[in-house]
C-alpha cells in the first residue's frame, strides 16, 4: 500500500510539475513572440548587429573580387558605410542578378546594393531609397562595325545581358534579340569574338573596363541622354523607419564627401550628384585600385 501511494503520489506531483512547466513555457514563448513583434525592420537589423547585403560580386567596378580575392567596389564600400550609420555589420551574399530579387522577396536579405536603377516597373514592387548613383545607358559594338550607331539599329540584332536587366529591357524595345548572360566580361568576350552584334551596360561599367583593358576591341558609339536613378531596393512592406534611416545613412554620406570620393576611385568622375555625369567622349585616366 505505502509502495503504491507513494508511486501514486508520485504521479500527480510530476503531473502537476509538467503542466506547471508547461503554462510557464506557453506565457514565455507569448511573451517572446509579442516581444519580436513589436520589432520594427529596423529595431530586428539593429538587434542583430548586421545588414545583410545581396550584391553580384562580378560586376566591376560596382562589385568585384579583387587580385587578392577580396570583395571590394562601389556598392561594397557604400554599404558598408550604411551599415556603419545605422550601427551594424554588414554581412554580403553574393548571388546571380537574377536571384538577387527573388532573395529580396524570400525575406534572406535586408536589402540588395548592386547598381539597381530605379523603373517604373520596380518602383511598383519595391520602394527605393534615394539614389546615391546617376548613370546612362551605352551602347557598345565591335570597333569594326559601321552598321550600328545608334540605338534605333539594334532591330533584327542580336545582343548579350542579364535576364531581367533594364539593359536587356532597353535592347529589346529597339528590337533586339537578347541572349542571357551573368557577367560584364563575359559579355565582352562575346561581343568581340563576333557571337553577338552589340550590348549595353552602365556607361561607367564600360569606361571602367576599358580603363583596365585599353587595347579591347569595341568601342562605344550611343548612349542615353538622360542619367538614370541608382538606389536601393526594400519591400514595400517593410516599415518606414528602415527606409527612413537608409535615405538618412546616403544623405550623409553624400554631404561629408564620401559618395564623392568613392565614386571617383572606382569609376573616375563623381557619380553621386544628378549633373555630375558627363556624356560619353572616351575613358579618362585614372589610378588603377
Amino acid at each position: 500500500m505505502k509502495r503504491r501511494t507513494f508511486i501514486s503520489l508520485m504521479g500527480v506531483m510530476t503531473a502537476a510539475g509538467v503542466l506547471g512547466l508547461t503554462g510557464c513555457s506557453s506565457k514565455d514563448t507569448a511573451a517572446s513572440t509579442a516581444s519580436s513583434a513589436t520589432l520594427n525592420k529596423l529595431e530586428s537589423i539593429q538587434k542583430s548587429g548586421k545588414l545583410v547585403v545581396a550584391l553580384e560580386g562580378a560586376w566591376q567596378p560596382w562589385s568585384y573580387h579583387d587580385a587578392s580575392d577580396t570583395l571590394v567596389g562601389y556598392d561594397v564600400e557604400v554599404s558598408r558605410g550604411i551599415a556603419e550609420k545605422l550601427g551594424v555589420e554588414p554581412e554580403y551574399v553574393e548571388s546571380d542578378w537574377d536571384s538577387l530579387f527573388a532573395g529580396l522577396d524570400a525575406g534572406r536579405y535586408d536589402m540588395v546594393c548592386n547598381g539597381v536603377e530605379v523603373t517604373e516597373e520596380r518602383a511598383k514592387t519595391y520602394a527605393f531609397t534615394t539614389p546615391y548613383g546617376y548613370i546612362h545607358t551605352a551602347l557598345a559594338v565591335r570597333k569594326d562595325n559601321t552598321d550600328i550607331t545608334s540605338f534605333e539599329d539594334l532591330k533584327g540584332k542580336t545582343t548579350a545581358n542579364s535576364l531581367a536587366s533594364t539593359y536587356m529591357e532597353l535592347a529589346e524595345s529597339y528590337g533586339a534579340t537578347v541572349q542571357g548572360i551573368d557577367t560584364l566580361e563575359e559579355t565582352i568576350q562575346l561581343l568581340t569574338a563576333g557571337r553577338i552584334d552589340a550590348t549595353l551596360n552602365a556607361d561607367v561599367s564600360f569606361y571602367d573596363y576599358l580603363n583596365v583593358h585599353p587595347d579591347a576591341d569595341f568601342k562605344l558609339v550611343a548612349q542615353t541622354a538622360e542619367a538614370s536613378h541608382v538606389a536601393i531596393p526594400v519591400l514595400k512592406s517593410e516599415d518606414t523607419a528602415y527606409l527612413d534611416a537608409l535615405n538618412t545613412a546616403i544623405e550623409e554620406l553624400r554631404a561629408d564627401g564620401t559618395l564623392k570620393t568613392l565614386s571617383e576611385k572606382y569609376f573616375g568622375q563623381d557619380i553621386s550628384s544628378e549633373n555630375c555625369c558627363l556624356l560619353y567622349t572616351s575613358p579618362s585616366p585614372r589610378d588603377t585600385r
